[in-house]
């Protein structure tokens, strides 16, 4: 999903808009020019760009945990909501950064995708939040004090920062050390982008001199 159809979704959240091709290359991926500086340059650093709203998300999601669980420790892997000056992108990337904070996310991120696109549940305010996690989290008081904290709202301020210096346009997209943009639409499917990501992983640590 693009960012000009995120924008449009969610004028009315629940709306599965299909699939936009990112007009960007005839190749799987992309070269970031200028590249990004990671968080542990020890490590090859993948992200992916995603938000709650999306279909593609949601279908990628399971494949994309599938394949961070096979990584070796020098790839590191996180996940980064799309935010886009969209308030409603917004308050689902805190409702992300909380789950993570509260060491809840296990219990939420796939139900926060169902809850989204499936029951049209809107969980844009802190009550409207309150509300879904009761029952779906071991502490809720420990939740919302994440969702309310200074703690994520620097990560929110983050994420932005990175998809806007990444020039992220559509959702899933996954960034790989910094210097590479790879999603379904470039790569052709999901299954071909993590493809494509492994041979940029290989391609980085060739580079460096590793095996």
């Amino acid at each position: 999903m693009n960012r000009r159809d995120a924008l449009k979704q969610f004028a009315a959240i629940s709306a599965a808009l299909p699939f936009a091709n990112i007009a960007w290359a005839k190749d799987p991926f992309v070269v970031l020019n200028p590249a990004q500086k990671t968080d542990d340059p020890s490590r090859i650093e993948i992200l992916e760009f995603f938000h709650y709203g999306c279909p593609h998300c949601r279908d990628f999601d399971p494949l994309v945990e599938a394949w961070r669980k096979k990584q070796a420790a020098d790839v590191s892997f996180r996940q980064v909501p799309a935010i886009w000056d969209n308030p409603q992108l917004s308050a689902l990337a805190r409702l992300f950064y909380a789950a993570e904070v509260s060491g809840e996310l296990a219990a939420v991120h796939s139900q926060a995708f169902i809850a989204v696109q499936e029951q049209k549940r809107q969980l844009f305010t802190e009550e409207q939040v309150r509300e879904w996690i009761e029952g779906k989290v071991g502490d809720s008081a420990k939740f919302m004090a994440a969702y309310t904290s200074f703690g994520v709202n620097s990560m929110l301020q983050r994420a932005d920062q990175l998809a806007r210096a990444m020039r992220i346009q559509g959702v899933p997209t996954v960034a790989v050390d910094g210097r590479f943009l790879t999603s379904a639409s470039m790569a052709g499917s999901h299954e071909a982008a993590l493809k494509v990501v492994d041979q940029l992983i290989e391609r980085v640590r060739k580079e460096r001199g590793g095996k």
